[in-house]
């Protein structure tokens, strides 16, 4: 834990002074004297995206929220958690999509709501959703929903950049610069984004080692991820466009669930579509050897590779 504590932190710094090398490099070649402009642009993306972003997932998502008598079960579940958590109880909604999975958005902590898809009520038992919504409240209790929603205007805020001075600068200026700095910010672009996904990838570490604490067991959290491969494997390829934009805040990654789904039935040694203890824990002592294409893919997206979580979590006890 303290070891990925100070991974995200020496990311924050890295990606932070990328950004302000990026912005004065830009504006000294821009000739602009000062980085108000910038500066202000960056902070009412921020404002807007801080403001409307929770609005955006609900309507997205087709969240409802729901009360006590209608899924007492889950509102028992996510009250629980919370009190373990010591944060305040989210609101409890129902996604009414099919995708089996659950998600945490909201301004903070006294603003966290908590998801769940029709889908996973189908699928998970209790002891399983249970290690999902541990997962999600402690991306509440870490208040990583809100860092990784900040930390993901950097990386847009230098696509605009870029887009300006490739397709509008050049109009300006004869000499070329323009389309020069566009492709620099550009660069910074890429670079920056591959350190938000980075980012990405450590919370939902963070979140595996949250929900142990919260006293669910590594196999229950490896059975639910397992089954959630399996379930997003099955669900037809219309549905997975329909949420793809907001795949960082899921539990997995529904857009690799086909190739995830060939490495993670080598753990279920029974065939019974779950992974127990002594299935987990012949995971141990195994090296997890990605190749070059699962490395690529594992740089490009919000989630670690799953063999490697799951051997992560096998290295766990229960809290």
């Amino acid at each position: 834990m303290l070891w990925l504590r100070i991974r995200m932190w020496l990311l924050l710094a890295v990606l932070f002074a990328i950004v302000y090398a990026a912005v004065s490099w830009i504006s000294f070649a821009a000739g602009i004297t000062n980085f108000y402009f910038y500066a202000l642009l960056s902070v009412v993306m921020i404002f807007v995206q801080y403001m409307i972003g929770p609005k955006i997932v609900e309507w997205s998502m087709r969240v409802k929220y729901v009360k006590r008598e209608e899924y007492p079960q889950l509102y028992r579940i996510v009250e629980e958690l919370a009190m373990r958590a010591q944060i305040p109880a989210p609101r409890i909604g129902v996604s009414q999509v099919s995708l089996p999975n659950a998600f945490a958005f909201g301004r903070g902590r006294h603003d966290g709501r908590v998801c769940v898809t029709e889908g996973i009520l189908k699928l998970l038992d209790e002891k399983e959703l249970r290690a999902v919504l541990g997962h999600e409240l402690s991306h509440l209790k870490n208040r990583d929903v809100l860092t990784i929603t900040l930390l993901s205007v950097i990386p847009l805020i230098m696509y605009r950049i870029a887009w300006h001075f490739m397709f509008f600068g050049r109009r300006r200026d004869s000499g070329g610069n323009g389309a020069l700095i566009g492709i620099a910010a550009f660069l910074f672009y890429f670079i920056t984004n591959l350190l938000v996904l980075y980012a990405s990838r450590i919370r939902e570490y963070f979140a595996d080692r949250g929900s142990i604490a919260l006293g669910n067991s590594p196999e229950t959290l490896a059975s639910s991820l397992y089954k959630l491969v399996y379930g997003s494997a099955r669900t037809n390829k219309e549905s997975l466009k329909e949420v793809e934009g907001l795949k960082a805040f899921f539990v997995n990654d529904p857009s690799q669930a086909m190739h995830e789904l060939k490495d993670l039935k080598q753990l279920d040694l029974d065939r019974s579509g779950s992974i127990d203890a002594a299935e987990l824990a012949s995971m141990r002592d195994k090296a997890v050897k990605l190749g070059f294409g699962d490395k690529m893919m594992e740089l490009l997206s919000t989630h670690p590779n799953m063999l490697k979580r799951i051997k992560r979590l096998s290295q766990y006890r229960a809290g």
